[in-house]
């Protein structure tokens, strides 16, 4: 986790790792962190976002852009999470910052697809169909709010402003990526 997690301190320069486990160099750690995850659960988590709304961003950026895409918004997430968290010696790892990346994208391309969600009601849980402008729109507000009530903290260990830098880099980069043809503000060709 310290050798390819991203650790604020180091990024900005304040510590340095000792030269027996820098293996890279600090920046290059904004990529290597997002293949280490903190947990199963946290890569399952990780995957099954990924599963519900990237194969709809694949096909309007098609594979090698949306590779590209992916890294890039997980860069400026990294970026987003360093920025606001600069005193931090914990390392941040994992996906999360990429795929809401992802998510910003699919926000802009499809926000009248409809999501499958599950709402818990106590101990029952209602399914339904909602449109991804809610969904996103909604997911978007907790995470801004969670990085607001964290500053200064370290958020129960969730790298709260990767998710939100990600989110909006997702959204910015959108139109650069996606194919001519592709319209924002589409409805999806397959079922979310």
């Amino acid at each position: 986790m310290y050798v390819l997690g991203t650790i604020p301190v180091v990024i900005s320069g304040q510590k340095s790792l000792p030269p027996d486990i820098a293996l890279i160099p600090s920046w290059a750690t904004g990529i290597t962190s997002m293949f280490l995850h903190g947990g199963w659960m946290h890569l399952i988590g990780n995957m099954f976002y990924l599963w519900i709304f990237g194969n709809n961003v694949e096909e309007a950026m098609g594979h090698r852009k949306f590779l590209l895409f992916y890294v890039v918004c997980g860069f400026c997430a990294m970026v987003a999470h360093v920025s606001s968290n600069i005193h931090s010696e914990i390392p941040m790892v994992g996906a999360s910052g990429a795929i809401s990346g992802v998510l910003g994208a699919y926000l802009l391309l499809y926000p009248r697809a409809r999501v499958l969600v599950a709402i818990p009601l106590g101990i029952f849980i209602h399914t339904t169909r909602l449109a991804a402008g809610w969904v996103l729109g909604f997911w978007f507000i907790l995470q801004l709010v969670n990085s607001l009530l964290a500053t200064g903290q370290q958020g129960a260990g969730i790298a709260w402003g990767a998710h939100v830098g990600g989110f909006v880099a997702g959204m910015l980069l959108v139109s650069l990526f996606k194919k001519p043809g592709v319209r924002l503000f589409a409805p999806p060709r397959r079922r979310t």
